[in-house]
């Protein structure tokens, strides 16, 4: 189905009592930050402590000691358990309490919930839904790490903001041509007209932008070596609640893809778009490319890059969310560069809604 907008609307929120689904995967770490320490991180409302096993193991669980609720994360890795700093409680890497002061049966409403972790390095996935039913088909496919004909940087930025006004963001690319001038941003991205795509059934909204004979931007030039006039693609896919996926293909003006187009480069840019609660959101992204991929140079280049793109929108996004607190009138006008970002909210309220009704 293609969604289409053809005129202004109007837009006034519709409030739930959360604004994100827990039933879903949703990056918590990176696997470089999983270790001997403990880590503590929010995710869909639950304070969570991450740490591994002298296995190597990864374990993700609550946060919260059940005696007096003091932070599991401010105690002490011994072993495989943690010890509570305030009583000193353990618990080992199944949640289980196996030890309490002065009393030797300890009854099972003292254990603490552990979380399903799966590890796709870079990141570290964890199951928000019911602990006990994990559902491992849902997991998001990510080819590109770890294949050998790829090439990937990785980072993330904590964003003082809820989570869907970052996916509204990825959603609208037109942003690029202002507020990324002098990396990505061009005058082309903002003039030409994107193609929209919305199915329901998979639950997966499609953007497409393609661009002909166009500027070539620094991020792009610098790292392939092309120059101006390129052909630019930008096709992006979002599978709600959190995971999006731009497929850009950028070649010499002209060159049409043909078998495995090696005159052309091509990136895949990844956001796991984790909400740490309803006004905080964890921005955990990757980037991979096909070419120039054992060149450490083109590696910190594009990380660079990158990441003061993420801070550029994470900057913007906290000054929306931060004026927003203050605003009584919470009206906003779409316009046709919406439609994606316009299909995202429904998909995201209707994902939420189901969990909560």
């Amino acid at each position: 189905m293609t969604t289409m907008t053809t005129k202004p609307i109007r837009e006034t929120a519709v409030h739930l009592s959360r604004t994100y689904p827990k039933a879903h995967w949703y990056v918590i770490a990176s696997s470089d930050e999983v270790g001997r320490s403990l880590l503590p991180r929010t995710v869909a409302g639950e304070h969570l402590v991450l740490f591994r096993t002298e296995a190597g193991e990864a374990v993700a669980m609550a946060d919260r000691c059940s005696h007096r609720r003091y932070p599991l994360s401010a105690g002490e890795l011994i072993g495989d358990e943690i010890q509570c700093g305030y009583h000193g409680l353990r618990f080992d890497s199944c949640g289980t309490c196996t030890w309490a002061p002065g009393q030797d049966r300890i009854p099972s409403r003292a254990d603490v919930t552990v979380r399903p972790l799966v590890e796709k390095a870079p990141w570290v996935f964890v199951w928000m839904g019911d602990p006990g039913q994990p559902d491992h088909s849902a997991i998001p496919d990510v080819p590109w790490f770890g294949d050998e004909r790829w090439a990937t940087v990785n980072g993330m930025e904590p964003l003082d903001a809820p989570y869907g006004l970052l996916i509204d963001n990825l959603l609208d690319l037109s942003h690029e041509t202002f507020l990324h001038a002098g990396y990505i941003g061009t005058p082309e991205v903002a003039e030409t007209p994107i193609e929209t795509n919305v199915d329901d059934y998979e639950e997966v909204i499609y953007v497409s932008r393609h661009m002909e004979s166009v500027e070539c931007p620094p991020f792009y030039r610098e790292s392939t070596g092309l120059e101006t006039p390129i052909d630019r693609w930008q096709d992006i896919e979002y599978h709600p609640p959190g995971f999006y996926l731009l497929h850009v293909r950028v070649a010499p003006a002209g060159v049409a893809p043909d078998g495995d187009d090696e005159q052309a480069a091509h990136v895949k840019v990844l956001y796991a778009i984790t909400p740490a609660d309803d006004d905080a959101t964890l921005d955990f992204w990757a980037v991979a490319r096909d070419f120039a991929i054992d060149d450490p140079e083109v590696d910190e280049f594009i990380h660079r890059m990158n990441r003061d793109v993420v801070l550029q929108d994470v900057d913007c996004l906290n000054l929306i969310h931060e004026r927003s607190r203050t605003e009584l009138d919470d009206t906003e006008v779409s316009f046709k560069i919406d439609t994606g970002g316009l299909a995202g909210r429904r998909m995201l309220r209707d994902q939420t809604a189901r969990e909560l009704h």
